[in-house]
């Protein structure tokens, strides 16, 4: 199987809310669908839920919105956040990219490489945890397994350095020049 071959592999998303009475309860208990292709064959993203306000609002009620079906680029709304899961496989094209954003990241299964500015290297494996804040970076997998990680992106006041993706654009849309 060639990586334009290989499609994500679902991911079960439960989410809880309330009815009408207040009453917690499961809204949501199925594979989550808003999953979209990279511009890199064979990577994947799905947006599990995201925010659009800090404090953001979680209205009660069998009718709210299913924030994980937006469509979004690679940024969260402006004072918002963005929950994705996202899978790299092997031998894929990494892309240096930066963005706005503090994120929080977690290595689910498999390990991968994180090229930072000068050739600077950060090997991450299953459990690693990482927070980065507005850096240029590209993911390489140069394991033999897929890996997929959990990233959760928070808007973040605009660094101004460098050339970040622009709000609404997708990583790997421009290619800005490493430093």
């Amino acid at each position: 199987m060639t990586a334009s071959d290989r499609k994500m592999t679902p991911i079960r998303r439960i989410v809880t809310g309330h009815d009408d009475k207040g009453s917690a309860k499961v809204v949501i208990d199925a594979d989550a669908a808003n999953t979209r292709p990279s511009p890199t064959p064979g990577q994947y993203t799905t947006l599990m839920w995201c925010t659009d306000c800090m404090p953001c609002d979680m209205p009660v009620g069998e009718k709210a919105e299913d924030m994980g079906a937006r469509i979004l680029g690679t940024y969260p709304p402006e004072n918002g956040t963005r929950f994705m899961i996202a899978e790299y496989p092997p031998g894929n094209i990494a892309r240096m990219h930066r963005t706005e954003t503090v994120d929080y990241i977690i290595v689910l299964d498999g390990e991968i490489d994180m090229e930072l500015d000068e050739g600077r290297i950060v090997h991450l494996k299953r459990g690693d945890v990482m927070i980065q804040r507005g850096t240029y970076h590209a993911w390489i997998n140069n394991g033999a397994e897929t890996c997929r990680m959990a990233f959760v992106l928070i808007d973040a006041k605009p660094l101004g350095i460098g050339e970040p993706v622009p709000r609404g654009g997708i990583a790997g849309d421009k290619h800005p020049p490493k430093h």
